[in-house]
């Protein structure tokens, strides 16, 4: 190639080239750390009860363990992603990977109730700095093709983490105690840290942005395409971004993201507000209702076995259709869950399972199919804002849903009115999800959110104003 410059655009090679091992590597290894989350996530509620024996405190004084967990971590998604927007995705990856690590191992070690509460919430920051970040490296190293695909893929490691996180404390507590599965849940971070030191690459798409670390650019650039190779000398480019990077969160709020950024943060509230009820509160009311220890345990792993199919079951449906396939599992979702306390309560094992699979089909369907989303409309110089801002601003429902739960089971109400409570979120984003759809309609032909490029501005449909 000599010393010819020649423009190149990034987004293009990574759409028309084939999809490459290294492409797969990154997405796999940012799914990595989504599975640690889900472990992390799962683990607490699997643990509370043999931490309160220990620390001989009743079930209900829990409830600041789990909330400042989700504080920690909402904390975390909306300080990380404008950070990352302008320093790269990689090391906060790596550095919120560690802390989660440390913290994880430290709450092993906590001698009062005091400082299970503190760790919590510091573990919680580490998961919340290395999501929105995870997020956006997949959209950015995934072609446009399969980007919905991908980015709903690299959210089925949370339910696989919690899979694993309530096999491994069915085994674990019964043989070395809670304290064990803490010290698992920082060993794995670790390792996975240090791989990721090695092997996970900065986004592509913000080191052009950056303009600079331009022999960088190349290398990877190289590795994502099998044919044309290139140097320092070539001048990159990201379509429609600009060469302009941003951190206000007033760029969420332009052009067609005005409407969708607001509605996507209802979307993401209802939903996290009811999954973290479920998550949170489930394996203590099962048990709570004379259902043993393991048929608890393997409830909640078919509920997150639901969750996978149901993210499976959405992605394809809304490459095709956008943002109707989760309005369908919202209207769906809300009777789901309402129903699990009269199932549970009716000591039918096999509805109990049928149904739980069902709300894990629904609810984790949806967070799926919203995060593919949160990713999807927002451009390259903002995309970990908005990701990182959804997931953070998503958190106030995850944080409402177990402190609302407490209260609820303070109040000794039977286990199916807890449960009809739980539904309502996921009915108030049914009505959320339908207003969203509407607005696409009249605003932006039908498009909205099937058609990222209509929101970046990239691109205008005819009947837009």
């Amino acid at each position: 190639m000599g010393t010819e410059t020649r423009g190149l655009t990034v987004a293009e090679i990574i759409d028309q080239q084939p999809l490459s091992r290294f492409q797969i590597t990154t997405i796999g290894l940012c799914a990595l750390v989504m599975v640690l989350d889900g472990f992390d996530t799962q683990c607490i509620g699997f643990l509370v009860p043999s931490i309160a024996e220990t620390f001989r405190l009743p079930l209900k004084a829990f409830t600041p363990v789990f909330a400042w967990g989700l504080i920690g971590f909402m904390t975390a998604s909306m300080i990380m992603g404008p950070v990352a927007d302008r320093w790269g995705r990689k090391w906060p990856v790596v550095v919120s990977t560690l802390l989660f690590a440390t913290f994880a191992t430290l709450t092993g070690r906590a001698s009062s109730f005091h400082e299970i509460v503190i760790f919590r919430a510091l573990t919680g920051l580490g998961l919340g700095g290395a999501m929105p970040n995870v997020v956006a490296l997949t959209s950015e190293y995934a072609p446009k093709r399969l980007q919905r695909v991908f980015v709903s893929t690299l959210f089925f490691g949370m339910p696989l983490g919690a899979l694993l996180g309530g096999l491994a404390s069915s085994v674990m507590i019964p043989a070395w105690g809670w304290r064990s599965v803490f010290y698992l849940g920082g060993i794995l971070p670790l390792v996975v840290a240090l791989i990721l030191i090695k092997a996970l690459p900065e986004s592509v798409k913000y080191l052009v942005l950056s303009g600079s670390r331009i022999q960088e650019v190349a290398r990877l650039v190289n590795m994502l395409s099998s044919h044309a190779r290139v140097s320092a000398t070539d001048t990159f480019l990201v379509r429609g971004s600009g060469q302009t990077s941003g951190t206000s969160v007033s760029l969420l709020f332009r052009g067609g993201l005005k409407v969708a950024t607001p509605l996507l943060w209802l979307l993401f509230v209802a939903n996290l507000m009811g999954y973290f009820f479920l998550l949170s509160w489930t394996p203590l009311l099962l048990v709570g209702s004379n259902i043993p220890v393991a048929k608890a345990a393997i409830a909640l792993s078919v509920f997150q076995i639901g969750g996978i199919v149901g993210g499976l079951s959405i992605a394809r449906p809304m490459d095709r259709w956008g943002l109707a396939p989760v309005i369908g599992f919202f209207v769906l979702a809300a009777p789901v869950v309402g129903s699990i306390g009269v199932v549970g309560s009716s000591g039918s094992e096999l509805l109990l399972l049928i149904i739980v699979f069902l709300g894990g089909f629904f609810t984790l369907g949806i967070q799926l199919g919203l995060n593919a989303i949160s990713a999807m409309i927002y451009p390259t110089n903002v995309r970990s804002i908005g990701a990182g801002w959804a997931l953070g601003i998503g958190r106030l429902g995850s944080i409402a849903g177990p402190l609302i739960g407490g209260i609820l089971v303070s109040a000794n109400l039977p286990i199916q009115t807890l449960y009809l409570y739980g539904a309502i979120p996921f009915a108030v984003g049914a009505v959320g999800a339908i207003g969203l759809g509407f607005v696409s309609r009249r605003q932006f032909g039908g498009r909205l959110l099937a058609d990222p490029d209509i929101l970046r501005g990239e691109s205008a449909p005819a009947s837009a104003p």
